[in-house]
């Protein structure tokens, strides 16, 4: 058994049993990768993946125990390497981290640019996606750190912080009747087409909840997973807009009129994950503290042993 073969089939499981684009991912030849993963189950005595012909289909039983395995191999190689690297290059490396739209946004820039002041020869790489790619990257180890609201504190690989609570906010253009139609209700509300975002992005089962135990049925006429891009729409007057306040900002959305809306639905909390078996650098730390400065080193620490 070779480290390689176990790199191997780890890489094809991610790649969706997509041996080509494991072959890719890893720099080598899709008949090297395939070669390797055969040898590797004749030494086993048993199929790790299903097949249809040549084609992956599956995984089998004994092969996702393999898997699994697998994977924490991985991430323990990963582990000495950081090791290494936290007492050779203390000052340099990568971080990976990823984050909604919003988040990504309106919340890490301050942080990121605090953080890149510190650590000038640390790479910085900021992926975006929704709440559940944000949570599998870094769950898989694909990013060392994900930033994103509820969603992600379900994954059990996953040591998750709360960071900070925040809560939503109706925008419209400028003179539109809601804005002056005081107390905003949510019957109000639902009497104007609604953008907002995708119903399984942030917050969006929580604001369905919300307004179908109150009974009622929001008008939505277009959703997005982009803040900038609900505000495009709402100044294009297509409708009003349901968006975290974190995105709305007074001088920057001057064109727009803004109605709190924290008293009609509970707050959400961002959280931080990150893999509870990961070894964390110091600048990741660092990194943590300058999002959730409530946390010191030590407290961080401790949850991770």
């Amino acid at each position: 058994m070779k480290l390689h073969q176990l790199r191997y089939i780890h890489e094809i499981a991610r790649q969706g049993l997509n041996v080509s684009q494991a072959a890719e991912v890893l720099h080598t030849s899709q008949s090297g990768v395939s070669k390797a993963c055969q040898l590797l189950e004749e030494e086993l005595d048993l199929n790790i993946f299903q097949r249809h012909g040549k084609r992956l289909i599956g995984i089998t039983e004994p092969g996702k125990i393999i898997l699994d395995l697998a994977e924490r191999v991985m991430s323990e190689m990963e582990n000495i390497r950081r090791v290494g690297e936290e007492f050779t290059q203390k000052e340099s490396g990568t971080l990976t981290v990823a984050a909604t739209h919003t988040q990504a946004r309106y919340h890490l820039p301050n942080a990121v640019k605090a953080f890149m002041q510190r650590y000038p020869a640390v790479t910085l790489h900021i992926h975006q996606g929704n709440p559940t790619q944000v949570a599998e990257q870094a769950a898989s180890g694909a990013a060392d750190i994900g930033i994103a609201t509820e969603a992600i504190s379900g994954y059990d690989k996953l040591v998750c912080l709360p960071c900070y609570q925040w809560n939503r906010c109706v925008i419209t253009p400028h003179k539109h009747p809601l804005l002056s139609d005081l107390p905003l209700t949510l019957e109000k509300i639902t009497h104007y087409p609604l953008i907002t975002y995708d119903f399984a992005f942030t917050g969006g089962s929580l604001v369905n909840r919300v307004f179908s135990q109150a009974g009622l049925m929001p008008n939505v006429v277009l959703t997005a997973i982009d803040a900038d891009v609900i505000k495009t729409y709402v100044n294009l007057g297509l409708g009003i807009g349901l968006l975290a306040n974190i995105a709305f900002d007074p001088e920057r959305d001057a064109n727009l009129g803004m109605l709190d809306a924290s008293h009609l639905f509970p707050p959400s909390t961002t959280y931080l994950g990150v893999r509870r078996d990961a070894y964390l650098r110091s600048y990741l730390y660092d990194f943590i503290r300058l999002l959730a400065p409530q946390f010191d080193r030590n407290a961080l620490a401790a949850k991770f042993k």
